[in-house]
C-alpha cells in the first residue's frame, strides 16, 4: 500500500532509536532533582543511591538472592569486557555470533585474548547459529538479543542445566523486556540506556555463584586493568556489589536509572515491562502481515526481537536493484521520516542489511507506533515514486 499525501496524525514521541532509547513516558528533567551532586559517590548519600539501584535491579529483574549485582564502567561493553578478561582462559570457549555486537565478542576472544581453543559458530543476519553445536563443558559467550539484527534466542531450554562451563550472556537489549532464565546464565550484562531508556556510560554485571567461584579460584594469564579487577587476594571484592563502584559514576545518571526503575514498578514490574514491549511489537507485526512491501529480517517468528525490530524492504522491484541502490532506497525512507519529524534514527545498523530498525521496547507507547505506520507507508510510496522517476 502507498500513500501520496502525508498522514495527519504524527507520533507524540518520534524517538524510535535502538540506543540510547527513548525515556519513559512523562519523563522530565525534574525527575533528577534528588540526585546527590557535588559530593563524593562514596559518601553516605551516594552509596545509598547506588545500593538502591542494585536492590531495585534485583527486585524488578527477579534476580536470585545468591547472585551478585554490580554497577560497572563503560556501559554494557565494559561489563562484557570485565567478564571476558576476568573469567576466560581456564577451559575451551564457544562463541555464538549472528550480528555486529556478537561479532565484537568473537574479536575479543580470538584476536585480543588470543584463546586458541575457541570454536566460533556464526549465522548471517536474520538467522541464529545451530545452538545444538554448543559444548557445555566449554565456556559460552553469546548475545541474548541481537540488537542490530532483531534476532534473539527463543528461550534458555537449549542451555544445559548440568553444564561445567560458564555461560556469559550479553543481554543489553533483552533485560527487562524478555525472559532471562538466570539459572542458565552465569554472567548477565546490560546497560541502562536500552529497555529502561536510562542514560549511557554505565553497565550492569550480574554474577552467579559459579561465576564467583571461578573468579576466586582462577587467575588469568594476562594482566587485568584496574577497572576489570573484581577480586583482591583471591577473594571477591564484596563492596563492588554493594554500590562501591570501581570508578566514579555519574550520580545524575544513577538518579535517572532509579527513576526508570521506579516507573518500571509502577507499570507492573518485569511482567508489565514485557507486556508493553510485546504489545508494541504486535502492532508492528500486524502491520507487516498486511503490508506487501516490508518484512521482518528475522526469518523465524520465535526468534524475532520484541525490542529492536529489524525490517527489510521486500518489494520485488527494490530487491532486484543492486545492493547500493537498495541501501539508498531504505535510507531515503528513514531520511523522509526524520525530515517529517515522525521517526528519528530508524535506519538499519551500519553493518546490517539495508532496511529499517524500529525500537519497540517498554518505554515506547503503542499509540506512537500505531501513528507511525501510515507514515512508513507514505515514506515508502515517496521513495518508490522517486525511484520510478529516475528509471
Amino acid at each position: 500500500m502507498t500513500i501520496t499525501a502525508q498522514p495527519a496524525l504524527k507520533p507524540a514521541n518520534p524517538r524510535f532509536s535502538s540506543g540510547p532509547c527513548t525515556k519513559r513516558p512523562g519523563w522530565t528533567l525534574d525527575a533528577l532533582g534528588d540526585a546527590p551532586l557535588g559530593i563524593s559517590h562514596r559518601a553516605k548519600a551516594g552509596k545509598a543511591k547506588l545500593k538502591r539501584a542494585i536492590d531495585l535491579t534485583r527486585e524488578i529483574l527477579e534476580v536470585p538472592a545468591d547472585y551478585r549485582i554490580a554497577v560497572v564502567p563503560a556501559s554494557d561493553t565494559g561489563a562484557v569486557e570485565m567478564a571476558l578478561w576476568s573469567l576466560l582462559g581456564q577451559r575451551p570457549v564457544d562463541v555464538l555470533a549472528w550480528e555486529s555486537f556478537s561479532e565484537g565478542w568473537v574479536t575479543d576472544v580470538v584476536k585480543q585474548l588470543k584463546l586458541k581453543d575457541t570454536r566460533v559458530f556464526k549465522a548471517g543476519y536474520g538467522d541464529l547459529p545451530d545452538l545444538a553445536q554448543v559444548n557445555f563443558d566449554h565456556d559460552l559467550v553469546f548475545t541474548w538479543n541481537g540488537t542490530t539484527s532483531g534476532v534473539r534466542v527463543p528461550n534458555g531450554d537449549w542451555i544445559a542445566a548440568d553444564r561445567t562451563g560458564l555461560t556469559i550472556c550479553d543481554a543489553t537489549s533483552a533485560a527487562f523486556a524478555q525472559d532471562l532464565p538466570f539459572d542458565k546464565l552465569d554472567v548477565t550484562t546490560f546497560s541502562w540506556q536500552k529497555v529502561l531508556g536510562g542514560e549511557a556510560a554505565h553497565g550492569m554485571l550480574i554474577l552467579s555463584p559459579r561465576a564467583v567461584e571461578r573468579l576466586e579460584t582462577y587467575v588469568p594469564a594476562w594482566p587485568l586493568p584496574k577497572i576489570f579487577r573484581m577480586t583482591s587476594s583471591g577473594k571477591l571484592i564484596a563492596g563492588l556489589f554493594e554500590g562501591e563502584t570501581i570508578n566514579t559514576p555519574s550520580m545524575l545518571c544513577v538518579e535517572d536509572y532509579l527513576d526508570a526503575l521506579g516507573w518500571a514498578k509502577s507499570v507492573g514490574g518485569l511482567k508489565g515491562l514485557q507486556a508493553r514491549a510485546d504489545a508494541n511489537t504486535k502492532v508492528l507485526a500486524d502491520w507487516v502481515a498486511k503490508t506487501d512491501w516490508i518484512d521482518f529480517l528475522a526469518k523465524v517468528p520465535e526468534t524475532r526481537s520484541n525490542t529492536s525490530v529489524c525490517l527489510v524492504v521486500s518489494d520485488p522491484e527494490v530487491k532486484a536493484l543492486p545492493a547500493d541502490q537498495q541501501a539508498a532506497f531504505a535510507k531515503a525512507i528513514a531520511a523522509a521520516l526524520e525530515k517529517a519529524g515522525v521517526a528519528l534514527d530508524v535506519g538499519s545498523y551500519r553493518d546490517a542489511p539495508a532496511g529499517l530498525r524500529i525500537w519497540a521496547g517498554s518505554t515506547v507507547e503503542a499509540s506512537d507506533i500505531e501513528a507511525l505506520l501510515p507514515w512508513l507507508d507514505w515514506a515508502y510510496g515517496d521513495a518508490k515514486a522517486t525511484l520510478k522517476k529516475a528509471a
